[in-house]
This record gives structure tokens, sequence and C-alpha cells, in this order.
């Protein structure tokens, strides 16, 4: 008679082969107990499955290997995983979502805890997201694991190709505290990669989302990407932009009292006294320092150096860098010289500086608007318009198709309509 285990690995086989997935991922779960109860031999039974017709059952199978905390971290469970990633069949594993995010999850902090095969893992993920996302622009949990590891290995380009992408769709399981906590950790990540980049732009915007997400309680995710909001718009518009209307009121009630470093920063920089910021960051250095920042809080304080030249732009057409240095709080000609020379690399000043003289000549932006590059710049941005309203017509046809908005519309329909009918007799 078949023990309990060969029963399992022969109904995984033939319900593979019938095609049967949905009933097959409903029999692996109720027969969690009794893979997790046999973890000493489990490395038999995925030798008699195979990954490709049998993904369904490896993928159970390996997360069970990965709640046995004995096994957790050896590398041949890692092998197995980057394998099973590989050459698993997506239509199959879609069916079991969560617990293939789970197994991501669980590799992800498996690799970050032991700090070795980063990269290969930065490359298994990335694929990882390709095989379970439904469409480029679907957002998953795997992609918050993806974005940790290449801030781990201080590799962003596999991140960015997926960042770059904006996101129209959720895939959700049916834990909502882990959905809601990696997409707050996506938008997280993201923000801290494109702010690593000096994508000042698109990293206000992850930040923004994060902070604005509908919440009835402080998650400390938010509060990080509130306090690095704060550091990136001072970088970017050399001020605090308010915060979405739409956002929860746990953002004033918590988060304002609890980033009182940062916006003390910020009031120092409205001043725009390069002292005055200066003696904010040493009062406050250790709490920069303990909460990761002090790489942003440095360069708040260099875009207002570069913030107070710009302003000498609109009031001088030359100045010595002696005055620069003098007007801008700078340590002397040879630090001005090093802004400037940055700033009219990166096209924020229009100037020139004469080394003879140490004289600097302010200039007008030389930008026409009339060039072929230009022409095609905006066509490039009309285009991207025209394709997000697309986007946004065709996910408020989805709105107004979905069964529960409608009830709920005609709902409040008939709600008001009683309540007419009513006010109508009584008056």
């Amino acid at each position: 008679m078949a023990s309990p285990l060969e029963h399992f690995v022969n109904h995984v086989r033939a319900q593979s082969s019938a095609g049967n997935l949905r009933e097959l991922a409903e029999y692996l779960v109720e027969s969690s107990e009794l893979v997790t109860k046999n973890g000493n031999i489990l490395d038999n039974v995925l030798e008699t499955l195979d990954v490709q017709q049998h993904s369904l059952g490896v993928l159970f199978v390996l997360a069970a290997k990965f709640n046995d905390s004995s096994v957790y971290e050896t590398e041949n469970v890692l092998r197995s995983v980057r394998e099973f990633i590989t050459l698993c069949n997506g239509e199959q594993v879609r069916h079991a979502p969560q617990v293939y995010y789970e197994l991501c999850h669980h590799l992800t902090n498996a690799l970050v805890k032991t700090k070795q095969h980063i990269i290969q893992g930065i490359h298994v993920l990335a694929q990882a997201v390709e095989k379970i996302r439904l469409f480029n622009s679907q957002l998953t949990p795997i992609h918050a694991d993806l974005c940790q590891l290449c801030l781990c290995a201080k590799v962003f380009n596999p991140a960015i190709r997926v960042l770059d992408i904006d996101i129209t769709a959720i895939a959700t399981t049916d834990d909502n505290n882990a959905d809601t906590k990696y997409f707050l950790l996506y938008y997280y990540y993201g923000g801290m990669i494109y702010a690593a980049v000096k994508n000042y732009e698109r990293a206000l915007y992850f930040f923004e989302v994060a902070v604005s997400t509908p919440a009835l309680a402080m998650s400390h995710i938010m509060l990080e990407s509130y306090k690095k909001y704060i550091l990136v718009a001072l970088i970017l518009h050399g001020k605090v932009l308010p915060i979405p209307k739409y956002s929860s009121q746990v953002i004033t009630r918590f988060m304002k009292p609890l980033s009182h470093a940062y916006h003390d920063l910020s009031t120092a920089y409205n001043t725009s006294s390069s002292d005055e910021v200066r003696t904010v960051v040493n009062k406050f250095r250790d709490v920069f320092l303990r909460d990761t920042n002090m790489g942003l809080v440095k360069q708040v304080v260099a875009s207002l150096y570069k913030k107070n030249i710009q302003r000498l732009t609109k009031t001088f057409l030359t100045l010595s860098l002696a005055d620069v240095a003098s007007r801008v709080q700078l340590s002397g000609p040879a630090e001005a010289e090093k802004y400037i020379l940055n700033m009219i690399k990166s096209g924020e000043i229009f100037a020139s500086i004469n080394q003879k003289d140490g004289m600097v000549v302010f200039k007008d932006d030389p930008e026409q608007y009339n060039n072929q590059e230009m022409f095609d710049k905006v066509q490039a941005e009309i285009g991207s318009v025209m394709e997000l309203n697309k986007q946004v017509l065709k996910m408020d046809e989805e709105i107004m198709l979905n069964p529960v908005f409608v009830k709920k519309s005609f709902g409040n329909q008939e709600d008001d309509g009683i309540g007419c009918t009513s006010k109508a007799y009584s008056g």
C-alpha cells in the first residue's frame, strides 16, 4: 500500500498531466501539513518531480523546505529555488501566487541576511517578475524584493528597468496586510533607487505615493518615506510641497510630530541662510545618521548653495569668485568655482569663468526651442500624455462596469430617491 507521500507525488503527477491545475492547487494547500512533516525526505520528493511539468508541486515542496529552519539558509536550497524560478511553468504557478511570492520573499531574506549571491539573486528575481506578472505594468509583491536586492548590491539598472514602467494594475493575494506592506516597500525602495541615481523628480513621486496611500494607522515605511519626501522636495524644488489632499489624516496626526528634525531643516532652508541650515544639521546629526539620511541631508545643503548661486544670476551680470563665495557663504573662491562649474555642466546656470581675473560672467539661456531635438522631445511628451489619457479612460470604463461599483451606485441612487420622496411628502 502506497504511503501518504507516495500518494501525494502520484496525485501531483496525474493532476498536472490532466491540466487540473485549480484542483491541484487546492489539494496542495490541504496537503501542506503532510509535506511539512516529511521535511527530512523532501529532496527525494523533488527528485521524482519535473520542474516544468509539475511546477505547482515543486513550488509547494520548496516552500515547505524554507519553513524548516534547519535548512533555511543552506546553499542547496538557494540553488534549488534559483533553478525552479528559471525553469518553472508560469501558467502553473499563477494558480498559487501567494506561495510563489512567499518563496521569493524567503529567498530575498536569505540573500540579504547572508550577504552572498545577491547579484545572482537580482537576475533570478527579475526573471521571477517576468514569470508571474500578466503584463508589464502589473505590480507584484516581488517587485519590492527586486528593488531591495538592487539597493543592497548598489546595482540599480535591473530595478530601474522595472521602476520606469508606470503601474496600472496590482496583483493581490488573500493577505491584505502583506499586499499593503510590499506595495509600500516597492515605492519606498523605488524612491531610494531614484534618489541614488539623482532622478529626484521620479524619487519624489515614489515617496509621495508611499506617503499618500490610504491608511487607518501609521506605517513605519510611510514614516521613513515621509522623511525622505521632505529631503528630496527641498533638493528638487527648494521647498516642501503640500501632501495631496486625499492623503490620510495619519500624516498630520503622527508623521509630522515624529519628523520634527526634518521640518526644522525645511524651515531653516526657507531662510536661504546656509549657516542656519548647517546649525540644524549639526543639531540633529545623530537623528539623520540613525535614519541613514545623512547623504540626502548633505545634498540638501549643497542644493541651497546652488539655489543661492542661481539667485545671483538674476541680479548680477558679473561677479568675482570671491564675491560669490561671500554672498553664498562658501569657504572661498575655489569652492565657489567648483559649484559654478558643476552647475554649468548640468545646465542649471549659464555662465563662463575667466580664470585670469577670477570673474564669473552670467548669461541667458541660449535655447531657442527651434531645433529638431526639441521638436522630437515635445512630440515624445505629447505621445506620453496621449497614452496616459488612454489608460485613464480604460481604467474609468473598467470601474464603471465593475459589478461592485454599479451595485453601490444604484444603492446610493435608491437612498437619494427615498430621501427626496420623504421630503416631498413631509412638505
